[in-house]
């Protein structure tokens, strides 16, 4: 079985209830890709830094029962996790509220533990992070996530970077627009998409924002529901099949794209068969209220065909 490491936040989530009611759950965009990664077969650890309250104890026995590796988790004495409010409107788009700035998650790489933690990326077959694990973390931190990464990927691990972007999480666009340059030039996959790197970008076209991306294999989901393919020195689009049921909440769509795609690389999948996974999944999601769905839901497991345009493996 491959091993996937995922590095970021889960925070506690209000999401809209009826009669101005809001239910409680946890989430995160790293956090719902390390579910649905171990719902797809991947053996897979969540790396970040929790409170020792009774919350992030509900947390972390919520990610054992849905089999995702609780080993990294740091604990600190007297922390909480963060906390962040869903508004859907009634197209199923969202909008987020996030109250975070003293959350456990925050001090991931400022710890006794940070060394163990990052020598222990080198022992993963891939380790995947967005944009938002990077923008919480510090100049220090990332700089120093960013040479473990470096280190791991010399003994053969993988980096996949998920372009995730939220503008209140960077001090200016300039720093952001960086951060994101030194993560292509390290990544072996980007997933991306023109929503989140529009912001940044202003004005750019779909090929441009690609031919900025130095990464080997990259994906760029568009505004309709087509991604992009960049790979092997190649391009091509793939297109997602047309939704059975309508949008409820687009919250997780491109969280379970990644994950999707990365466990349909992993399993041997070329990346055009890996898109139309990653399609298939997040089209589903977009279905069901909130991050993640309920196991029933989940599409059935398709068996991979031959990678023949590039080697899984690399």
């Amino acid at each position: 079985m491959t091993r996937v490491a995922c590095i970021g936040e889960c925070m506690i989530e209000l999401r809209q209830a009826q009669g101005g009611l809001y239910s409680r759950g946890y989430g995160g965009d790293t956090l719902n890709t390390a579910v649905y990664l171990a719902r797809l077969g991947a053996d897979v650890d969540y790396i970040t830094a929790l409170g020792d309250d009774p919350l992030s104890d509900e947390m972390i026995a919520g990610w054992i029962a849905e089999g995702v590796g609780t080993k990294r988790v740091a604990r600190l004495p007297g922390k909480l996790p963060g906390l962040y409010l869903i508004q859907t409107d009634d197209s199923g788009e969202r909008r987020f509220f996030h109250w975070r700035e003293s959350a456990a998650a925050r001090s991931l790489m400022e710890l006794p533990e940070t060394d163990d933690i990052l020598n222990s990326l080198a022992s993963y077959d891939v380790v995947y992070l967005s944009a938002i694990t990077l923008s919480i973390i510090g100049e220090n931190g990332r700089g120093r996530l960013m040479a473990a990464l470096k280190r791991a990927r010399l003994l053969g691990t993988r980096f996949a970077f998920d372009t995730n972007f939220r503008a209140r999480g960077w001090p200016d666009l300039d720093i952001a627009r960086s951060v994101y340059g030194n993560a292509f030039e390290a990544a072996d996959i980007v997933l991306a998409s023109t929503e989140d790197l529009l912001p940044l970008y202003r004005g750019e076209s779909s090929a441009t924002l690609m031919a900025g991306i130095s990464s080997p294999e990259v994906v760029l989901k568009l505004a309709e529901p087509t991604c992009v393919l960049r790979f092997a020195g190649s391009s091509q689009e793939v297109k997602a099949e047309p939704l059975t049921k309508p949008v409820v909440d687009t919250t997780a769509a491109g969280d379970s794209f990644a994950a999707a795609y990365v466990a349909a690389r992993l399993a041997g999948s070329d990346p055009i068969d890996a898109a139309r996974a990653g399609h298939r999944l997040a089209g589903v999601v977009v279905g069901y209220p909130g991050a993640i769905i309920p196991r029933y839901a989940m599409p059935p497991k398709k068996s991979p065909r031959p990678a023949n345009s590039r080697k899984a493996s690399q």
